[in-house]
């Protein structure tokens, strides 16, 4: 294969093509160029500020797991509320400043707010019954209002002092957000989000048993760092990055150029890791001494081949801190575990949805990922 031409396609989950890959070259002996042809239309400026406002891809693309945001909608909009009864106490310039901060808060919260709604909403309706869910969650907005205005006319003869004032406040504002943090964490998601994932295989690999929704609820963190691989001990393994762009992936193969974007890579690098992957529909690659793993998913890649590249990644990462593949080179240790995951998948899958798992609603991209197809001269599409 270190004759062959390489081409690849990149889309996002829209199906919009964002770059093409070519091997156009060989610029000196033993590495090979890598040329980055972007379509026209992805740079028009209409399109740039569509994506400050729409998730890439929408409306075929959006993010499946809102729970953390619940939690930061609570404190945007706290946050926004201490600020507007400090505002008073600053000039005037201060003011506008505080004011204008306090805005953009609201702002925040109405965004994480919304989102965090509609996907909790999806996630209770469970007969279709989502009209209803909402109608009643409208029903119990107003009531809850119609209390607080009740209680506050109430309060308001009792609270005259500045003291007493923002005693009162903040400890509202903390009695809101505890009570909304115990109802998020009382929340059981049945969708295998990155955390649950870790969470669900890092107890298979140790005890081989797969743990149910409700288990892992107990288990799950709500503010969590993004991509980080845990043991069963929750001891951090590495990090890993799932439908990344092939730009990421060529400029971890090798090296990238500023000015034209093309990528120089070591002659067979990128074929030999495409060739190891060619019967999945996802691309691995382990990244040292960073302990960073990159998953490129294939065209067509479904919530199985995600979870299945996650479930590799996590024993990668595990085999590797533990010393068991430290004599082998990154591209061999890829190798030798994905012969393991080839072997217990098909098990595991079956596993999972014993477990009460949803295997069909794909959770583990936090933002819209890429989808690539792959070209060898010669060969058909991967």
């Amino acid at each position: 294969m270190s004759g062959s031409t390489l081409e690849l396609t990149e889309t996002d989950e829209a199906g919009n093509v964002t770059a093409t890959y070519i091997q156009t070259s060989t610029v000196k002996r033993n590495v090979t160029r890598i040329d980055r042809i972007i379509p026209e239309n992805s740079q028009k400026p209409l399109k740039a500020l569509l994506d400050v406002f729409l998730p890439a891809g929408y409306p075929e693309s959006v993010t499946e797991d809102y729970l953390p945001y619940q939690i930061y909608a609570d404190i945007f909009n706290d946050a926004a509320m201490v600020l507007d009864c400090l505002s008073p106490a600053f000039p005037k310039p201060m003011r506008v400043l505080i004011l204008a901060s306090g805005s953009v808060l609201r702002s925040l919260c109405g965004v994480a707010a919304g989102s965090s709604k509609a996907s909790l909403s999806a996630h209770f309706a469970r007969w279709g019954n989502l009209g209803e869910l909402n109608a009643k969650d409208s029903s119990q907005e107003t009531v809850i209002s119609l209390v607080g205005m009740l209680v506050g006319c109430l309060v308001v003869k009792v609270v005259i002092t500045p003291l007493a004032t923002w005693t009162t406040l903040l400890l509202l504002l903390t009695l809101h957000l505890a009570t909304n943090y115990m109802a998020v964490r009382s929340v059981c998601m049945r969708t295998l989000n990155r955390q649950r994932a870790n969470i669900v295989f890092a107890c298979l690999h140790k005890h081989n048993r797969i743990l149910n929704p409700k288990e892992v609820s107990a288990k799950e963190r709500v503010f969590e760092r993004d991509g980080i691989l845990r043991d069963v001990d929750d001891n951090c393994l590495g990090y890993a990055r799932i439908g990344i762009p092939a730009s990421e992936l060529l400029q971890r193969l090798g090296e990238t150029e500023k000015l034209t974007k093309a990528t120089n890579l070591p002659d067979g690098r990128l074929l030999q890791l495409l060739d190891v992957f060619e019967d999945e529909g996802y691309v691995l690659y382990l990244e040292q001494p960073s302990d960073m793993v990159c998953i490129l998913l294939k065209k067509g890649s479904d919530t199985a081949v995600q979870l299945k590249a996650w479930y590799h990644a996590l024993l990668l990462a595990r085999l590797v801190r533990q010393g068991y593949e430290s004599e082998k080179k990154p591209m061999d240790m890829v190798q030798s575990t994905l012969v393991a995951v080839r072997k217990d998948w098909e098990r595991v899958q079956a596993r999972l949805g014993e477990a009460g798992w949803d295997l069909d609603t794909a959770a583990l991209e936090t933002t819209s990922g890429f989808r690539v197809s792959i070209l060898i001269i010669g060969d058909q599409d991967r």
